[in-house]
């Protein structure tokens, strides 16, 4: 069944590899990133996590405090 599938891929896959270094590029670009985006967010969660808390005891009028920032 494998077998069978493989010589089907290899029958309809294109015999020119033009484009793929462009395709991988790409791809890497995308990963660099996504993972430049990660250690950002990672870096503000905690800046974040306190707005939203100063915001939320602004909100909730019987927490006493208003400390958005």
């Amino acid at each position: 069944m494998l077998s069978v599938l493989m010589t089907y891929i290899r029958t309809f896959a294109p015999k020119s590899e033009k484009g793929q270094d462009l395709i991988e590029y790409a791809m890497l670009g995308g990963l660099i990133a996504l993972g430049i985006l990660a250690v950002g967010l990672l870096a503000i969660s905690g800046a974040i996590e306190d707005m939203f808390d100063g915001i939320g005891g602004c909100i909730d009028f019987t927490a006493g405090g208003c400390t958005p920032f």
